[in-house]
């Protein structure tokens, strides 16, 4: 159940992703620490946003599991 669970859940996102960027193409800029970043769809954004932090979040599991291992 829990390897379908990491099937089902990106997809799910995906899909959520591709919904709201056809139905949003406003351009948007971000602003984080006074840098802002050039204008873009809000499905582009949101999507960066999404695989960074999938990324991030299977880096740190990561790291964790080594912390395990090695104790």
């Amino acid at each position: 159940m829990p390897k379908l669970l990491l099937v089902i859940v990106p997809a799910i996102w995906i899909v959520a992703i591709a919904i709201l960027s056809v139905q949003n193409a406003t351009p948007v800029a971000v602003k984080f620490l006074g840098i802002q970043s050039v204008e873009l769809p809000f499905g582009v954004v949101l999507s960066f946003f999404a695989a960074g932090s999938m990324v991030i979040t299977a880096g740190l599991w990561w790291l964790l599991a080594q912390e395990r291992r090695s104790r």
